[in-house]
């Protein structure tokens, strides 16, 4: 009578748990990134930890603030490359990608799994059918030495999508619509079971977009089921074993929340709430400065394809900054061979170095005072992006691509049609 969130766990504590239980439960993977990692080593040390428990388990990973903008980061990257290359564990460098990219493109978030990052958006994993969340720097440390960590199991609101997506809308649509609903702490500590006919038909990386935006909502995890395309997509880049685990039949929900999205269309996140959420109706003329396409939520090949589609032989608007950063490596080459990135930078883009770019509000695209930015990331709280005096919209790739070429809030339904 389990939900996904506690078959999940009480496979790995080898009973059977609900939710409210407190768990000690060993972890599968591991990672943490440029702005916790360094805490995460002091805490470390001083737990006196001296090696982490399994290293070929564990990445670090160089993405918040990549290339460094400054000396002190630098310095920081530094430690982190030494204590990576004293422990044996794996080493994502400068350049690399987005660390909620890399983890399931390389093959170490599996269904079955349960994985702790340290970064919110840890719950993108849960697309592929892992429990997966978010820690602090000491519990990651804690977890490091152990190989364990201690979780409460949390209760599950079931989400489910049917109808069918009309076109122009995306999942990116549907995470916004979701954070929109349940608002930003309508599912604190929650998990979250996301399905139905919609989520069925979308790719694995549209999925990701969703089980990203769940932390939005307060919620500890993402999860979806491991049918064909999950397990077509892990099968040849798995790293270790796994086995997809369902929820029971009569598992018990909090709630079941039940939607049909075959009217919804483009959904618009208005400064400064990412749950003020918006039909794009409300907003279209608004004037933008800059649009910046990329994230761990929007920034892989699919939503650069999307991005190129929508912007065909279109300029960007005069007066406007367009940013694209590809979220990894594999994803820019990918865009590379097909002729997205020669076509972007024709159009009047600037292609950033994969990473987290202007998300997080360190490097590559900060804004000025009183400027508005349209992105695709996942959050657009007050300084989001490194000026509390900035005002921050979020919208799917193909509304952020045809706003670009406008240069205002604009309907990618126009242009598709």
């Amino acid at each position: 009578m389990g939900t996904i969130a506690e078959n999940i766990i009480s496979n790995h504590v080898g009973k059977g748990v609900r939710a409210n239980d407190i768990v000690v439960c060993p972890v599968d993977f591991m990672m943490s990134q440029d702005g916790t990692t360094p805490l995460t080593i002091r805490a470390f040390k001083e737990m006196n930890g001296k090696k982490v428990a399994r290293p070929d388990r564990y990445a670090v990973v160089i993405d918040h603030n990549a290339p460094s903008p400054m000396e002190a980061v630098s310095n920081l990257h530094k430690e982190m490359r030494t204590f990576s290359k004293e422990q044996g564990s794996i080493l994502f460098d400068v350049g690399e990608g987005v660390c909620h990219v890399l983890v399931p493109e390389q093959g170490y978030a599996l269904p079955g799994s349960v994985i702790i990052g340290a970064d919110s958006h840890t719950t993108t994993y849960g697309a592929l059918n892992a429990f997966a969340t978010g820690v602090g720097s000491t519990d990651m440390a804690a977890a490091l030495i152990s190989g364990r960590t201690w979780f409460k199991v949390p209760q599950t609101i079931k989400l489910e999508y049917v109808g069918k997506l009309p076109k122009g809308s995306y999942s990116k649509d549907i995470a916004l619509r979701m954070c929109g609903r349940l608002t930003a702490n309508g599912a604190t500590y929650k998990a979250l079971e996301i399905g139905g006919e919609v989520i069925n038909s979308l790719s694995v990386e549209a999925r990701m977009t969703i089980s990203n935006m769940a932390v939005e909502t307060g919620a500890k995890a993402g999860l979806m089921v491991a049918d064909k395309k999950v397990i077509d997509y892990v099968s040849g880049r798995a790293k270790y074993g796994f086995k997809g685990v369902e929820a029971d039949a009569d598992a018990k929900y909090e709630q079941v929340i039940k939607e049909d999205v075959s009217d919804l269309g483009p959904q618009i996140a208005c400064p400064p709430d990412v749950d003020n959420v918006v039909p794009i109706e409300k907003v279209l003329g608004q004037h933008l400065d800059q649009v910046f396409i990329g994230t761990c939520t929007n920034g892989r090949i699919e939503d650069l394809r999307i991005v190129a589609d929508v912007m065909g032989k279109h300029k960007v608007a005069k007066g406007l900054r367009l940013i694209v950063a590809p979220a990894s490596r594999e994803v820019m080459e990918a865009a590379m061979d097909c002729g997205i990135i020669q076509k972007l930078v024709k159009a009047g883009a600037a292609v950033t170095t994969p990473s987290c770019g202007p998300c997080v509000g360190t490097c590559n695209g900060i804004p000025s005072d009183d400027e508005v930015v349209l992105s695709t990331a996942n959050r657009n709280f007050k300084g989001r992006m490194g000026n509390t005096k900035a005002s921050v919209y979020l919208s799917s790739p193909a509304t952020a691509a045809y706003s670009a070429i406008k240069g205002c809030i604009s309907d990618p339904r126009e242009v598709l049609a």
